[in-house]
């Protein structure tokens, strides 16, 4: 696979064209954001643990069902992906309150809610991504009305094999984000990255923050919180295969 041209530089990533059309070559950057951008930073080493996690996790749901654009991890901090049009939604999926979740319902972080939360958040930078409702999405025509049901049906799957990954390495899974691809033929895919930088994660047994929470919040380095998330998995992983 050949690696030609630049086709989308993103805050935490970069897109290239390959020499199949079908095929986009991924390359994850050191750099951490928060804020919608307004907080930013070259955290090195930040793109290889992401990529690694992200790899990681997406083959572990292949095994359980769940389609994404995912191909094959390449290097460190570089993958390849199925070519899919991104729908301009942020999805959202939430097991315990925490963020802007506690804050514009004034529900105490940490509270366990009763059912998974499933929100929409309408990927534009320079609106700061809004929180929207289906007939939002619709009206926009970001998604049809099945397509809508379909997306809320797979992040809930998403989000029962992401709880049992994450439980198995002693992490509790407070709340993730998610985008989905559409591909040519109408199929829906799970796309992007789930890493510490889209996920929140806290330690089953000290509720310590495993995820982007750390840069967001002040609460220390980085590095170190993504390379503990990262050696978790591999281990796990590493038992399983034996």
């Amino acid at each position: 696979m050949q690696k030609k041209d630049l086709c989308y530089a993103g805050k935490a990533k970069k897109l290239y064209t390959t020499d199949n059309p079908t095929v986009f070559w991924v390359e994850y950057l050191d750099q951490a954001t928060a804020l919608n951008g307004a907080k930013k930073d070259q955290v090195v080493g930040k793109g290889a643990l992401n990529n690694q996690i992200t790899s990681l996790i997406f083959q572990q749901l292949k095994s359980e069902g769940i389609p994404s654009h995912f191909i094959s991890k390449i290097s460190k901090t570089e993958q390849l992906v199925e070519c899919v049009e991104i729908i301009p939604l942020e999805v959202v999926v939430r097991n315990v309150a925490a963020g802007s979740f506690s804050k514009r319902l004034q529900v105490t972080e940490g509270t366990p809610l009763c059912f998974p939360v499933v929100e929409f958040y309408y990927k534009e930078d320079k609106l700061d991504d809004p929180f929207i409702n289906d007939d939002h999405v619709k009206l926009l025509k970001l998604a049809t009305g099945k397509e809508i049901n379909d997306i809320k049906y797979l992040a809930r799957e998403i989000n029962v094999a992401l709880q049992r990954i994450f439980t198995q390495i002693g992490i509790k899974l407070i709340d993730f984000k998610i985008e989905i691809g559409r591909t040519k033929s109408g199929q829906l895919l799970l796309a992007d990255e789930i890493s510490p930088d889209t996920c929140r994660l806290w330690d089953l047994a000290t509720d310590k923050h495993l995820d982007k929470d750390i840069y967001r919040r002040d609460l220390g380095d980085l590095v170190p919180v993504y390379e503990e998330v990262l050696n978790r998995l591999e281990n796990q992983f590493l038992v399983e295969a034996q």
